[in-house]
Parts: C-alpha cells; sequence; structure tokens
C-alpha cells in the first residue's frame, strides 16, 4: 500500500504535459522552382491546371500573401534554411553558397531526433560529400540532390557521391526518393524532416506527352510574342514563341502538382498524414520568358510583388482539421522560428529575420509583428578578391541542360566582406510593414527612386502614394536602413565571432 501511494505521489509531481503530449510531427517541405503566386488553378490562372494544390488550398491552410525573401533561387533557399536574410551570409545571387557557420533548420532538427533527407534542387554550395555547405554539411542525414535545377532524367548525387541519372519525370523522381527516405524512418520509429526543392518548372522546358497534350491549345493563343530561354538541345540560349513555351512550362507544372499528390496518398495509405506538416511554396516569383502580365507588377528578379509572392500552403489535419485562409504576410525566412516553436527548440544565438507563424496557423494572429524586407545586395561592386570558401570545394559535380561559359556544371561563390561602404547599402529593396510597401532602387543614372505603395488598397503596385504619404515613407525608410545596418553587421562574419 504504503508503495502505491509514493506511485501516485510521483505521478502527481509529473508534468500535466506528460500525460497529454502528441507525438512530434513530421515535417515536409516542398518548394517549386520560379513557381509565381498566380501559376495555380486556385489563384485563377486562365491556363494552368493543378488540381492537387487547388484541393489543398480548399482543405487546409492557405497563405493569401505568401513570399519568398529573395526574387531569386538561391538567396530564398538561404533564407529558408537559417531563417536569417541571405545577405547576412553572402548569398547575393544564384549560384553564391552559403556559408557553413549558419545554423540550419535540419541541424536544429536533427538534435530534436529527427532523421533529415534534402531532395531535389540543392543550389546552396555543391552536393558533392567534400562540400563544406553539402546538404550533408548542413546538417541532412541523407540526400539525392542536384547542385542547381535538373528536367526529365536528372543526374543527382545520393549522400555526396558521382551524380547518376535516374530515369523519370524530374519531380516523380524527386518524390520517389523522398517516400523511400520517409518509410525507412517510419520504419525505425524516428520523426522524419524532409525538404524536397523541385527543379520545376525552370526553364529550359520539358514534358510528358500527356502533359503537354494538355496545353495544345497555347502555341496558337500566344503565337506573336518570341521570348528568349535555354534550348534544351544546345544548353545554349534561344528565342522562340510563347506559346510553345508556356505549353512546356505548364506541362511541368501539371507533373509536379502530380508528385505532389503522390506523396499526399502516400502518407494516407502509411497512416502518417494526420501527423505530418506538408508545406508548399515557391522560391521567387514567375520568370519573364513565361509572365503574362497577370495580377500583380513585376516578375523574377524585381523587388516588386510579382517578383516576390508565391503560393504558400499547409496541410496538416492534426492541428488544421478544417481549411483555413489567413492575409497575414509571411515568408521564407519565417519556416525556421516556426519550426523551432513547434519543436520547443531555441533559436540560433543570431539575428533571425523570420517571426513564429504558429499563431498564424492556430488563428490567433492576424497582424505581422514585425516588418518583412526584401533586398537585391548590389554584388557588382564587391571586392572579389578573397573567397569566403576554397574555390575547388566550391566546383559544383551535376551536370544540367543549361550551360555557363560552355559548362554543364555549376561552380559557386562566397566572398568575404570585412568593411562595410555607402555602396554595400545600394540595390534594389523593399520593405513592407502593415499595408505600406516602401520600394528604393538606384537607376543608372540620376536620383534614387523610391515608391509607396498601399497594398490593402492597390495590391497591383500603379499608384505611387510617395508624394502624399511622406511621413509614412520616411518611417519606413529609416526602417529599412537600420535592418540594413543589422544585416551588414551579420556579412562582416560578427554573428560567428560570438
Amino acid at each position: 500500500m504504503k508503495r502505491l501511494l509514493l506511485s501516485l505521489l510521483a505521478a502527481s509531481c509529473m508534468p500535466q504535459e506528460s500525460f497529454t503530449a502528441e507525438p512530434r510531427p513530421n515535417i515536409i517541405l516542398m518548394m517549386g522552382d520560379d513557381h509565381g503566386w498566380e501559376e495555380t488553378g486556385y489563384n485563377g490562372h486562365p491556363h494552368v491546371k493543378t488540381p492537387v494544390l487547388d484541393d489543398m488550398a480548399a482543405t487546409c491552410f492557405r497563405f493569401e500573401n505568401f513570399y519568398a525573401a529573395h526574387p531569386s533561387c538561391s538567396p530564398t533557399r538561404a533564407s529558408f534554411m537559417t531563417g536569417r536574410h541571405p545577405n547576412r551570409m553572402g548569398t547575393f545571387n544564384p549560384g553564391f553558397s552559403i556559408r557553413p557557420e549558419e545554423v540550419t533548420i535540419a541541424q536544429i532538427l536533427g538534435k530534436a531526433g529527427y532523421h533529415c533527407g534534402h531532395f531535389g534542387k540543392w543550389h546552396l554550395g555543391p552536393v558533392k560529400a567534400s562540400s563544406p555547405t553539402s546538404p550533408g554539411a548542413m546538417g541532412f542525414h541523407e540526400w539525392v540532390s542536384h547542385d542547381n535545377f535538373f528536367e526529365l532524367n536528372p543526374s543527382l548525387s545520393r549522400n555526396g557521391g558521382p551524380p547518376e541519372v535516374i530515369r523519370g519525370e524530374g519531380s516523380a523522381v524527386v518524390i520517389d526518393e523522398a517516400i523511400k527516405f520517409i518509410d525507412r524512418a517510419s520504419k525505425n520509429g524516428k520523426p522524419f524532416f524532409t525538404v524536397v526543392w523541385f527543379g520545376s518548372p525552370h526553364e529550359p522546358y520539358s514534358g510528358l506527352p500527356e502533359d503537354l497534350a494538355l496545353y495544345d491549345d497555347l502555341p496558337a493563343k500566344y503565337k506573336d510574342k518570341k521570348v528568349r530561354l535555354t534550348s534544351n538541345e544546345t544548353g545554349g540560349p534561344t528565342t522562340r514563341p510563347q506559346g510553345e513555351v508556356l505549353r512546356e512550362r505548364y506541362a511541368e507544372i501539371t507533373a509536379m502538382d502530380r508528385s505532389i499528390g503522390t506523396l499526399r496518398k502516400h502518407l494516407a495509405a502509411s497512416g502518417l498524414r494526420d501527423n505530418t506538416l506538408l508545406f508548399y511554396c515557391g522560391d521567387n516569383g514567375t520568370s519573364p520568358d513565361a509572365s503574362l502580365v497577370l495580377p500583380h507588377r513585376g516578375v523574377k528578379g524585381q523587388v516588386y510583388e510579382g517578383g516576390v509572392l508565391v503560393p504558400g500552403l499547409i496541410e496538416w489535419p492534426a492541428r488544421i482539421p478544417q481549411p483555413r485562409r489567413a492575409k497575414v504576410r509571411a515568408t521564407t525566412s519565417d519556416l525556421l522560428p516556426t519550426l523551432c516553436a513547434l519543436t520547443s527548440q531555441p533559436l540560433p544565438d543570431r539575428p533571425i529575420d523570420g517571426t513564429d507563424l504558429l499563431p498564424v496557423i492556430d488563428g490567433k494572429m492576424t497582424e505581422r509583428p514585425k516588418p518583412l524586407w526584401v533586398w537585391q545586395f548590389d554584388a557588382a561592386h564587391l571586392d572579389k578578391a578573397e573567397p569566403y570558401i576554397d574555390q575547388q570545394l566550391q566546383q559544383g559535380t551535376t551536370p544540367l541542360a543549361k550551360k555557363a561559359a560552355g559548362k554543364a556544371t555549376r561552380d559557386f561563390s562566397n566572398f568575404r566582406h570585412t568593411t562595410i561602404t555607402d555602396a554595400d547599402y545600394l540595390g534594389p529593396r523593399a520593405i513592407i510593414d502593415g499595408r505600406y510597401k516602401l520600394v528604393i532602387h538606384e537607376p543608372k543614372k540620376g536620383a534614387p527612386k523610391q515608391e509607396l505603395f498601399d497594398l490593402a488598397e492597390d495590391p497591383a503596385e500603379k499608384t505611387n502614394l510617395l508624394e502624399h504619404q511622406p511621413d509614412i515613407a520616411k518611417k519606413l525608410q529609416s526602417e529599412l536602413h537600420d535592418w540594413q545596418q543589422s544585416v551588414l553587421h551579420s556579412l562582416t562574419g560578427s554573428d560567428y565571432r560570438k
């Protein structure tokens, strides 16, 4: 009897959550390559067919205003992994690597007991085993990845080994590899953290016959406009009618959409669907060759809405049993702080630009608590004398269709930057705080150009309110400059010396 009383007393002193704690959720983060906000059926696109994403948007959690942290790919991927703006780590443009000292979601979740895998496009450094910025070096236990983008029959590196060609449609290939990884982790009783970064729909485009057939009417509809892109045959630039290009691009998007459906069905069949957080977004806005100038101003490579607004969806039945929408502005930098909060892990001890989105997901937050920033660093003026990483380690291995300087592989760059000058503050940039967005450019000639938009009333950014709201513009300009100071302080490497 005495032993029973002691047991009951000990149990009564245990934390309440020990009785009620749910199993840790599995986490899958997916991202399309150059997939802009408007290129989904649920956002009203006149042609592209995305039945799976449409179903997720109708039945799950839908961000009305989800942003890539940068209007191009490598920088956005750096923000995705670290919760920090890419300029803090010198990931200024496509082909600039991350820095080895950065702390990634994979490293954090790996310490929390998750089995971590990366599949598809990496583009934060070479994926070879010797790279200090490979998926393995940045926290992933397994990876089947490409240095950059890929098409049909992709050439991928498995856990840093020599590239191997895997036959099949590119999105289907990486989903198949991700499913195998998920099954292994589940069999071993471990929660999984799976990142799937598709190579689609980045140009040059290719598609399966059945997907191309869905868009056979487009070449005639858009036959007059010519666009520049890469030739699959030569790897060099070419000019083609936009209708032919759109047919191939949309075929890639539909195939990517179908592969997401394959993953969803597998999660359901395996009993994993309810407690798996499944997320999808794009890495930047629609590329110029495919833009039909729909609801927003700008394209990939620009800080206007069309360059950074992307699809943003979450499926997680255990926590989101009913469909919901949120107008709160969110960004790829928010992923790390959100997952840290979800898994009760501390944030890295350094400036974090993102914010925890769990209150948004739970319907408890309707306004973003901090601004959202976009900044294309003017890398043209950089002193590139001292590489941050040995250039041999920055050489890529996985070939792709698009050649650069005659090469089918891509090398990476990152440079030490110890002294800050006035020129470092330049480059197209924007701050969104509440309903207002300030955009600043430096044209080649003349004074800087400033534009102030009320996104609540003018999401297409047509009306410059600068003269009518000078006080708001001045406040945003000051906030933006102060934030830039913090970013440039990080760029010098100060965050790593703590």
